[in-house]
This record gives C-alpha cells, sequence and structure tokens, in this order.
C-alpha cells in the first residue's frame, strides 16, 4: 500500500530536513526519504566534521605559538585519535538534534533508497518515488508536491580514481585514523585550502596544486592573493597556474608521485598521499530522472526563482541544482520552494544574498559580486578597503593581518559585494549579508554604532573607506 503525503523530500540533508520542518509548520504532512543518514554531507561527510578538525588545528597551532602571548607550554602533543573522538562526538550530538527535529514535527522518515518513477496505478502523473527499504522490500510514496534534494559527491578527474589509501577525496581524509607525514593536495578552491590548513597546522608537509591563476578562483581576486601569502608564509608549498599531468599518476611503495608543469617547467612530486579536491557533482543520476519532464544539463537539475523544475509539481534544490552549493544556501532553497507550492507569500531567493565561507586560517568570506564581476555587470564601482592591522582588537588577539574589501556602485551607492579576510570574519560576514537584503549603501553601514574594542569595527572603517572618510587610517 502505498505513503501518500502533501511533500515527499527526496534526500534528508540540510536543505532537504529544513524544507520538511517549514512545511510541517504549515500543517503539511510530510515524508522525507533517506538513504544514509539524516543531515547530509554536511553533518557526516562536509561542513561540521571538516570544522570540528579545523578547530582543533587552529587550538594545536595557537598553542604552539602561546610564547608570544606570554604562556610558556613545554610538551605540547597531538593526539589524533582523540581529535576523531571529537570530532564524532560533535557529529553524533548534532545528528540526534536533527533526529529529534523529525519528531517533534510529526515527519514521517522512509529510510531507502529512492527512485521517482513516471504515471503509475499510484498516481497519474510523475513524482511518486518507489524506495528500495534495507530488507529489500519496495514501498512507494505518492506526493502531491516532490522536492528533490539529493546533494553531491566529490567530483573524481577521469584517469586518477580515489582508493580510498593513497589517492583520497575529502569523505576518506575524514576518517584518517593517522596524519601522514606529507599530502598533495590538488585544487586551491574551498575545500582544498581548508585542508591545506588544516593539515599544515597539524604538521603535514603540504603542497597544494591550483590550475587557476590563484586560489578560490570563485572569490575575489585580493583574497586568494593574500590567502596565498599567509599558507605559504606558515611553509605550504603553493602551486598556481599548474596543470597535473594524470596520466603520471603512480604508486610505488606506498607513497605517490605526480608530475605538472609549472611556471614553462616540468616539475615533479613525491607525497604519502594524495587529496583529490576539484569541486563536487550533484547526484542527478540514477534517481529516475529519466522517467519525468525535469530538464537536467550537464547533470545538473534546471529550476526557476522558485526552485520548481520543468514539471511544476516537482521542485529541486541544493547541491544537485548546482549554484553555491553550501548548505545555508540548500536551506533557503528549501524554505523557498515550501513557502511557493504552499502559496505563502516570500521574498524570491537572491544568489548575492548568501554568504560564502572559507573556514581557513585565516578564514575568508564574502558576499556578493567580486569586484571583476561587478565591472564586467557595467558598474562603475568604487572600492573601500581597511586592514585588521589598524584594528585594536585584532593586535590584542594575536591576529592582525587580513582585511575587509567592500565594492559599491558610484551612481546607486549601493553595496555589490563585501569581501573579507582575517580573524573570525565568517562571524563578522553576517552584518554584510544583513546589509545585501536592505539594498543598504556604505554610508549606513558605517553610521551604525560599532562597539570598541571589537573586531566589527572594520566593518564600519571598510565601509567609510569606500568614501574616504574611514577614521582609523
Amino acid at each position: 500500500m502505498a505513503i501518500t503525503c502533501d511533500v515527499a523530500i527526496l534526500g534528508g540533508g540540510t536543505g532537504g530536513y529544513v524544507a520538511a520542518i517549514r512545511a510541517a509548520q504549515l500543517g503539511k504532512n510530510v515524508v522525507i526519504i533517506e538513504q544514509d543518514k539524516l543531515g547530509g554531507t554536511c553533518l557526516h561527510r562536509g561542513c561540521i566534521p571538516s570544522k570540528a578538525l579545523l578547530r582543533s588545528a587552529e587550538l594545536f597551532a595557537e598553542m604552539k605559538d602561546s610564547e608570544r602571548y606570554g604562556i610558556e607550554s613545554d610538551g605540547v602533543r597531538l593526539s589524533f585519535g582523540k581529535v576523531q573522538q571529537r570530532k564524532e562526538g560533535i557529529v553524533h550530538k548534532l545528528y540526534q538534534g536533527v533526529q529529534y527535529l523529525m519528531r517533534k514535527n510529526k515527519i514521517t522518515v522512509v529510510q531507502g533508497k529512492g527512485r521517482v518513477i513516471g504515471p503509475s496505478i499510484f498516481s497519474p502523473r510523475s513524482g511518486a518515488v518507489a524506495v528500495e527499504l534495507p530488507d529489500g522490500e519496495m514501498e512507494t510514496v505518492v506526493p502531491t508536491h516532490l522536492i528533490i534534494a539529493t546533494g553531491s559527491r566529490p567530483r573524481h578527474l577521469p584517469g586518477l580514481e580515489p582508493d580510498g589509501v593513497h589517492i583520497l577525496t575529502s569523505d576518506h581524509a575524514l576518517q584518517l585514523e593517522e596524519l601522514p607525514e606529507s599530502i598533495i593536495i590538488v585544487g586551491g578552491g574551498v575545500i582544498g585550502v581548508e585542508w591545506a590548513s588544516m593539515l599544515n597546522d597539524f604538521g603535514v608537509n603540504v603542497t597544494v596544486v591550483e590550475a587557476a591563476p590563484h586560489l578560490l578562483p570563485a572569490e575575489d581576486e585580493e583574497i586568494g592573493r593574500e590567502l596565498k601569502k599567509q599558507l605559504a608564509g606558515r611553509g605550504v608549498d603553493i602551486l598556481t597556474s599548474a596543470k597535473l599531468l594524470i596520466e603520471t599518476c603512480e604508486v610505488q611503495e606506498g607513497r605517490v608521485t605526480v608530475t605538472l608543469e609549472h611556471d614553462g617547467e616540468s616539475r615533479t612530486l613525491t607525497a604519502d598521499k594524495l587529496l583529490m579536491s576539484v569541486g563536487r557533482v550533484g547526484n542527478t543520476d540514477q534517481i529516475g530522472l529519466e522517467n519525468t519532464d525535469v530538464r537536467v544539463e550537464n547533470g545538473i537539475i534546471a529550476v526557476n526563482a522558485n526552485m520548481q523544475t520543468t514539471e511544476p509539481h516537482i521542485y529541486a534544490i541544493g547541491d544537485c541544482i548546482g549554484g553555491l552549493q553550501l548548505a545555508h544556501a540548500a536551506s533557503h532553497e528549501g524554505i523557498t520552494a515550501v513557502n511557493h507550492l504552499a502559496g505563502e507569500a516570500h521574498t524570491t531567493y537572491r544568489k548575492e544574498w548568501i554568504p560564502r565561507c572559507i573556514y581557513s586560517r585565516p578564514e575568508a568570506a564574502s558576499v556578493g559580486l567580486t569586484e571583476k564581476e561587478a565591472r564586467e555587470r557595467g558598474h562603475a564601482v568604487k572600492v573601500g578597503k581597511f586592514p585588521f592591522s589598524a584594528i585594536g582588537k585584532a593586535l590584542v588577539n594575536g591576529a592582525q593581518e587580513g582585511f575587509v574589501k567592500v565594492i559599491a556602485d558610484q551612481e546607486t551607492q549601493d553595496i555589490l559585494g563585501v569581501h573579507m579576510i582575517g580573524p573570525h570574519v565568517t562571524e563578522l560576514i553576517g552584518e554584510a549579508a544583513l546589509a545585501q537584503v536592505l539594498d543598504a549603501t556604505p554610508w549606513e553601514v558605517g553610521a551604525a554604532v560599532h562597539a570598541h574594542p571589537s573586531l566589527s569595527e572594520i566593518i564600519g572603517e571598510a565601509m567609510l573607506a569606500v568614501d574616504g572618510k574611514s577614521i582609523g587610517l
């Protein structure tokens, strides 16, 4: 007998379970279909476990450097097994929290592998989901509306297939039982630089290979250059504009050797491990989309501003629709989809409102357009920039490198983008994100009173710097 419901969600990651809760709040009967664990990649193989490791790495680095704060500490040692135990404890606690939220909101969770089916005896239109349960039995979920939230997986380079031992993805790296002495990280995007920073702080010899001219190629170029300078200053070997010759990759005697072209020369690298960090690919295959009229382009589900696919009763959110592959982006896409299908008044999702955060040391964060994007879109821009070295709290904290950069439109005075690199900027970016939603001008944000001494002062100063009115320089 089929399970009928108002809303079915295929995938119980961050986007999926947030959409489910919102639908339940609106009085909908909701079913989540999840083949693994609720929480998805973010909770189990991404955001949370990696940030737990990054925090341990950061604290270890600070303890080794405590003498500059007037604190002598001898014999600081790393117990990587306990680091991993702490990570698993955090993940487990949050997983229990998600399960509680499902019970609290009376959301039915069907564990199994779901596949969208076409018109059948259960439904005259596509959108029902056939679910293979863990015991091999089949169940059918028939919703009025379906939300596809199947997430993504690490991208592989053809000819350089991960084996989980020597050639790793981030999924494999999170499960390391011991640290390697050396590692080559292929890819200098968000995931690559976070792992480079973390492993360097843990004492691993790290080399980053990036094909683009600078790190974080999707971010403002000044952020990428500053991050490269700071990581290189800590001993990370960073090779940008480097072409990896995949066919040269070899594993011999427990070590990985690759050859690349860099600065017009051939260079061979050898390390204990190689970490593939070349992006993620949406999980859109083998979920039955061929049984629908949903349009899929290059492995990405096409949606409109309301997250509707080309079949109006089927929506899609999160990594499987491309765009910003971020947990908080997926959450807001899910809320947008549910509000639309329920006929609720809502604000259409806008990519420019979504903050982007990198949790390396130093942290980096941004919202809105880069300077290059703003100019390419025809904006006459003006730029304000302010360094952390002129902020008292940054000096007190012992982290004074980095800056905040504000990009504004000369004609409308609107803020177009804000880019930060330095201490705790993943927290500071929230003010800039609010300014984007409110269509604020730099003057308006600069006029807000920021407590002294605090790191937030840099936001006000950078905003005032757009018109040459900063106080601290």
